[in-house]
């Protein structure tokens, strides 16, 4: 029988030892908080957060034919993507709806980086294995091999030049070298580096909201990495972060999780995803059909909505329409709450609902244990660091 206790991070005992609060996730047990939620989503916000995300999956795509296969496999036109460069991408089902959101890198011109949700590995697995059939592509789950930490926030690029052992994987293998392009590297690219002689790819995308790079690299490196990056980033506000920040942060930039806002009956359209979609794209893909389709819109749209006071709608809440004095009994259903929380940021209650096209624009509210809290429905995303800045 397979063992199927949940697993640890290499980083483990590291969070053991700053105090971590844990949870299971995904079929891993990973730090949930350390010092407080608000603590670190601040923090976040205005210096740096280190977080691990070792429990995502990690899938190479090799061979003359990856390219053609990623573009047969997935939504985008992965082959137009130049080496040194990353794309957010959706594997779709045959009716359009979304089993997993990933990103790839490619990282040469027959090798590509595919990172999945961590409860989609073997699904996503399964999937390019079966439509890489035909093509001269082969496809690896590397997840046991890859380690990943993500440093976030306004200062995180200042840490990160500031680290000790850095040096570029490339013709001139300097820390001056590595500096000068990790200055210059823009969002969604990546560089091949070394640290303490070992490889790392460092990637300038993130999941908050923020400024912010992820570092691919051994598993067992992480603990060495983790350490000298706390220790460097401190004085600068560096704070170790889990899992319920980065789900607060990501709320608050308006993106979407596996799960809640995608999931296998939700296109790309209703998810505010349709610019993924390219009608031109030469190659035929899953889902294209339903995709393209007039009705890929659907009957409901993801929203934002936002309240006043402090008590904040979550996951499964039903959206009403109509006069809130009236009770919840007389109002019409007209969504779902995906996700919601009290924005420790704006200072009142977000949420995202999946909402009728029709009711977008009337008076809503949601159900809150039997009382109908007022909201209104604003644009995506709620907080914005362009806005900020």
């Amino acid at each position: 029988m397979p063992d199927s206790s949940p697993r640890t991070s290499p980083l483990h005992d590291v969070h053991v030892a700053a105090g971590a609060a844990f949870t299971e996730f995904a079929g891993w047990i990973m730090p949930v908080r350390y010092s407080g939620d608000l603590a670190e989503h601040h923090a976040v916000r205005r210096a740096a957060g280190l977080f691990d995300l070792s429990h995502m999956a990690e899938v190479l795509v090799l061979g003359p034919g990856a390219a053609a296969a990623l573009d047969a496999a997935l939504l985008g036109e992965l082959s137009a993507l130049a080496v040194g460069r990353a794309r957010y991408t959706l594997l779709l089902n045959g009716e359009g709806g979304v089993e997993d959101d990933l990103v790839v890198y490619r990282t040469g011109d027959d090798r590509f980086l595919v990172v999945a949700n961590a409860a989609n590995r073997e699904l996503v697995v399964q999937h390019l294995r079966d439509r890489a059939v035909g093509f001269a592509a082969e496809v690896q789950d590397e997840t046991d091999d890859i380690g990943l930490i993500a440093i976030q926030g306004p200062r995180s690029q200042e840490i990160l030049l500031e680290v000790p052992g850095f040096a570029a994987d490339d013709e001139d293998p300097t820390e001056a070298r590595f500096r000068a392009l990790l200055a210059e590297l823009g969002n969604y690219r990546f560089l091949r580096a070394r640290w303490d002689g070992h490889p790392v790819l460092v990637a300038r995308t993130g999941y908050t909201g923020e400024d912010g790079f992820e570092l691919y690299a051994a598993p067992a490196l992480l603990p060495r990495l983790w350490d000298v990056l706390m220790s460097t980033g401190r004085g600068s506000g560096l704070v170790p972060a889990g899992l319920a920040a980065r789900d607060t942060l990501r709320l608050e930039a308006g993106m979407p999780l596996h799960g809640h806002e995608l999931t296998p009956l939700t296109t790309p359209q209703q998810a505010g995803l349709g610019r993924l979609v390219r009608a031109g794209k030469t190659a035929d893909y899953v889902g294209r059909a339903a995709v393209e389709s007039p009705d890929a819109a659907g009957a409901r749209v993801l929203v934002g909505l936002q309240a006043e006071g402090r008590r904040a709608g979550r996951a499964g809440y039903r959206v009403l329409e109509g006069d809130p004095s009236s009770g919840a009994e007389g109002l019409r259903e007209v969504g779902v709450v995906t996700s919601g929380a009290l924005s420790p940021t704006l200072g009142h209650p977000i949420a995202m609902a999946y909402v009728d096209r029709d009711a977008v624009d009337g008076r809503l509210a949601i159900d809150v244990r039997g009382t109908p809290l007022p909201v209104t429905a604003v644009p995506l995303p709620f907080y914005s660091r362009k806005a900020r800045a």
